[in-house]
């Protein structure tokens, strides 16, 4: 992307804004859901490795609040990666905050919901006061029913809403958020009659109620939907359908990723849609520079984080360790960050559910976001619109929540 803005400096110090409102701010300048949503989880599929979950013995910092770290050290592929790199991102935060008093208690959960509850016991027995982790919607549920019987507070990364409790947080890219976001800008702009053309995966189940959801609270209707194979050798039938009726709508939703987009356009083309006359809507699957390689995508709208707080991560994520971090190593990186700050603004007894459940929120690397009470997050997204030379914020994201609903207009 190509947005310029001034990048986040090094380090976090929590602000207290009255007497209930706690955010983080940058100091001194400084899937789950089948594996279909790169963007939230770079892990292709939910595996579940056969792997015991083995304490590591490893701590990061030398603060007197421990603090359990979760992660699918040991397993393998693409979920081991992320895990080290969310790991690093964790030592990162620690790195960059101001005298934290918190010690990261690391323990690998195999990837298994056995590993992770068995990650969770170890770490309390050993005082760990509160869990950042795990990462697979699976392993949340076991730690989740470890840390209840303790007595703990979970901030997890999955992006499967279905695992999120009271005391059970979600720190993660939920689609609700994306779909939630760019349907109120639709209608912000004037749309009000919606399309949609959805993937047959567990991403696009989840998407299509959010999205009938969305349409129906911001006063539009849905004129057509329909759900196509992921196999594109079997598209051509749902979106000849969608594409017949695409006369009654003035925007079309395709919530999929940059490599099957295009093709679900060419098809609707190859039906004699006029995709300039049908205003074009995605979630944060789009946020990829592939989609501005497609001229006939240009001008199409999704909703994502604003990116410029992660680029500057990235930049000291790489000087640190000598490579990129994923994309969900932010996440791990925000969390470590929350927990610094809560603790060394009020206190290890400030780790329970009404500190977390705060509906002012906190500020991170990806933005302002708020843990609902049900364990779910809200985020305050961005509007971007595709065009060729990299994608354009055409609504900011907001920067605050205004009582409970973010003002993102």
């Amino acid at each position: 992307m190509t947005v310029d803005r001034r990048s986040l400096a090094k380090g976090w110090r929590a602000l207290l804004v009255g007497s209930a409102t706690l955010a983080l701010a940058a100091c001194g300048g400084g899937s789950d859901l089948g594996g279909t949503d790169e963007r939230l989880n770079p892990l292709p599929g939910n595996p579940t490795p056969q792997v015991e979950a083995q304490p590591l013995g490893q701590a990061i910092g030398q603060g007197s609040t421990k603090v359990a770290l979760v992660l699918p050290l040991s397993a393998s592929g693409n979920a081991g990666a992320a895990a080290q790199s969310m790991k690093n991102a964790a030592e990162l935060a620690l790195s960059e905050f101001n005298s934290p008093d918190i010690q990261l208690v690391v323990k690998d959960d195999g990837g298994t919901a056995q590993g992770a509850q068995a990650a969770v016991n170890s770490a309390t027995d050993e005082g760990a006061r509160m869990v950042i982790g795990p990462l697979f919607a699976h392993s949340v549920q076991g730690a989740g029913q470890a840390a209840r019987q303790k007595g703990v507070p979970v901030v997890a990364f999955s992006t499967d809403a279905n695992v999120a409790s009271r005391g059970v947080y979600l720190l993660s890219f939920l689609p609700e958020s994306d779909v939630d976001r760019i349907v109120r800008y639709a209608v912000s702009q004037g749309k009000r009659s919606f399309a949609a053309l959805l993937p047959e995966n567990g991403y696009g189940t989840v998407v299509e109620g959010a999205f009938q959801q969305a349409v129906a609270k911001a006063g539009g209707r849905v004129v057509a939907l329909e759900r196509y194979p992921t196999d594109k050798a079997r598209m051509a039938e749902p979106i000849a359908r969608v594409a017949n009726a695409l006369g009654q709508a003035d925007a079309l939703f395709i919530p999929d990723t940059a490599d099957s987009v295009p093709t679900v356009v060419g098809l609707l083309a190859a039906n004699g849609v006029n995709l300039k006359r049908v205003q074009l809507l995605g979630t944060g699957l789009w946020d990829d520079p592939q989609m501005g390689r497609d001229a006939s995508l240009a001008g199409a709208w999704y909703a994502a984080p604003d990116s410029s707080g992660f680029r500057s991560f990235a930049q000291r994520y790489k000087a640190k360790f000598g490579s990129e971090p994923t994309r969900t190593a932010s996440l791990a990186y925000d969390a470590t960050s929350l927990v610094a700050a809560l603790v060394k603004t009020q206190g290890a007894d400030a780790l329970t559910e009404q500190t977390f459940a705060n509906p002012s929120g906190f500020a991170g690397v990806d933005g302002t976001f708020r843990f609902r009470a049900d364990g779910g997050n809200d985020r305050a997204l961005a509007v971007y619109q595709v065009q060729p030379g990299g994608a354009k914020v055409i609504s900011p994201a907001p920067r605050s929540f205004d009582g409970q609903t973010a003002q993102a207009n």
